[in-house]
């Protein structure tokens, strides 16, 4: 039993056995309080070592008054032995969440370093030493207004929102934070227009006849005539992955290594690609593996020199220099060939290219306005191939409006092959009386009855 004790000065305090100490008494200094609620301290005391002695769990109303207290008082409990010590939760601060992100990434290098990117301004802005669960949506909507300030490009900022949603999406995984203050921080698009930039055919041939040599015709060429990254893919070509009877190069992405199906896929020579992969096979020496035997040590250096052969041909330097001439690359390919295939060889999904390579060509609005395409006469017979199924569609459906026995369009005529011969009317132009069912003989009878 505990019993309440008040002092003349009006403190008061809890006295009971000890149970570390058996035979001595242990006392809870309460201080100056009401005694209502000294006596419900001493009721909860009294339960404690009930549970204490019983060897029984508490119960849930013991438990929340114990979850209840201050630490400051809930101490004075585990001092005497009747309560167990409280375990502090672990504060996370945003500084090792972010390391903790880096250093589980199992990410490319050049992806690592989009990771630093924004890493690095949440520390800036934020303070690595902030504990995770002071960060709220007010924080990150300071943190995004900061960062677009410093005049970054929508599309970066757009970047940065992205990868920080995806780094407080693990803290909610790992179990630092409940929920993300950035889950509902709208991001934008990453795409870039301004940066955009089509290398046309006149352009490249320019280009190409400034450069100081083969090796650099052919970084210049495989970039601009086969779509492939620029160095990524470019460094680990070799001989042997050129098959020259077919026109094809087989091309290994480190970018896309990790997705199924997608390591390595077939990209096809063109005749101006072939000439210069010539020219560099011929120029080879003896046992010669790599295609480009120099090393490529980084897209950086790549663009001082790719500048300087820019403005020797008499050109301004044009935004992303590698990254244009992929994008151009697909931007020819496509108005050729179906999405699909054209995705194929570049490797990536027909909806990435659509949102990150191909661009809007000049001679497109020229060509509409003065009649050409689905708007001029001829359109059709200047169809290409992987476009004819769309120009008989259309035609078909335009004649679909119109009476039965008018005319099919020309262009429809012309996909009909030659030898093919008239089919004639397939239907007998009336049903006869009798009909198709066979007859039952009560049907016939009655049949026989009314024609008669």
């Amino acid at each position: 039993m505990a019993t309440l004790v008040s002092n003349r000065d009006g403190n008061r305090r809890i006295q009971f056995m000890n149970p570390k100490h058996p035979g001595k008494r242990a006392s809870i200094w309460l201080g100056r309080v009401p005694k209502k609620v000294a006596t419900t301290f001493m009721v909860n005391v009294e339960a404690l070592l009930a549970t204490i002695r019983l060897g029984t769990a508490p119960a849930a109303e013991l438990c929340s008054w114990l979850s209840d207290l201050p630490d400051a008082t809930y101490e004075k409990l585990v001092a005497v032995g009747i309560a167990e010590p409280r375990v502090k939760a672990r504060v996370v601060t945003l500084g090792e969440l972010l390391k903790t992100y880096v250093d589980r990434a199992s990410v490319k290098p050049s992806t690592r370093a989009a990771y630093n990117q924004t890493t690095g301004s949440l520390r800036k802005h934020l303070s690595g030493g902030t504990p995770l669960t002071s960060i709220g949506a007010e924080q990150a909507d300071i943190w995004k207004k900061a960062i677009i300030d410093e005049g970054l490009s929508p599309a970066t900022v757009a970047k940065r929102v992205y990868v920080a949603r995806a780094i407080f999406r693990k803290a909610v995984k790992w179990g630092m934070v409940a929920a993300s203050p950035f889950e509902d921080l709208p991001a934008g698009s990453q795409q870039n227009p301004d940066r955009s930039f089509y290398v046309s055919a006149e352009v490249i041939a320019a280009v190409l006849d400034r450069c100081p040599g083969v090796f650099w015709r052919l970084v210049i060429a495989l970039g601009r005539y086969a779509g492939l990254r620029t160095p990524s893919e470019v460094a680990g070509l070799t001989w042997d992955d050129i098959a020259w009877d077919t026109g094809r190069l087989t091309v290994r992405s480190p970018k896309t290594a990790r997705h199924q199906g997608r390591a390595v896929r077939l990209v096809p020579i063109c005749p101006q690609l072939r000439a210069i992969l010539a020219e560099a096979h011929e120029q080879a020496a003896e046992g010669e593996k790599l295609i480009l035997p120099r090393t490529l040590t980084g897209a950086s250096n790549l663009r001082t020199t790719f500048t300087k052969i820019i403005t020797r041909a008499g050109f301004e330097p044009w935004p992303r220099l590698f990254q244009n001439l992929r994008a151009s690359c697909a931007t020819d390919w496509v108005e050729r060939y179906p999405n699909h295939v054209v995705a194929k060889w570049l490797g990536h999904s027909p909806l990435i290219a659509a949102t990150h390579y191909l661009q809007s060509r000049e001679r497109h609005f020229e060509d509409a306005v003065a009649g050409g395409g689905s708007g001029g006469a001829d359109a059709t017979s200047e169809a290409t191939p992987g476009s004819v199924h769309i120009c008989v569609q259309s035609k078909a459906a335009a004649a679909s409006s119109a009476p039965h026995e008018s005319k099919q369009s020309g262009r429809k005529r012309q996909i009909v092959r030659n030898d093919a011969k008239r089919c004639g009317p397939q239907q007998t132009p009336f049903m006869g009386d009798i009909g198709l069912e066979p007859m039952t003989p009560s049907l016939s009878s009655w049949c026989s009855n009314q024609l008669s």
